[in-house]
């Protein structure tokens, strides 16, 4: 804070000047309204998962080719011997 805000805030409310409470309000209520609005942005579900989805796909950007391959045929192999070892048991 500046300091003649700080000077200001600590004044007793009947010493202020009307027009100086009323921007002091008017600033506080900006703020509050932006902080409404961060806090809103943060937990809205369709942002959190645009931003996890965003997070995936840079790191799969980032990973190897042949790693990111070996990883996928890994998964389908065993989602295959899964799938047979089900069947098998029916």
């Amino acid at each position: 804070m500046a300091d003649t805000e700080i000077e200001t805030t600590n004044q007793a409310p009947e010493k202020q000047a009307p027009q100086a409470l009323v921007s002091e309000i008017e600033r506080t209520r900006a703020d509050l309204a932006r902080t409404i609005d961060e806090i809103t942005d943060r937990v809205n579900p369709s942002k959190v998962a645009r931003r996890t989805t965003d997070r995936l796909r840079e790191r799969i950007s980032q990973v190897n080719p042949l790693i990111g391959g070996a990883v996928a045929l890994a998964a389908v192999s065993v989602t295959c011997y899964l799938v047979w070892r089900r069947l098998r048991r029916q």
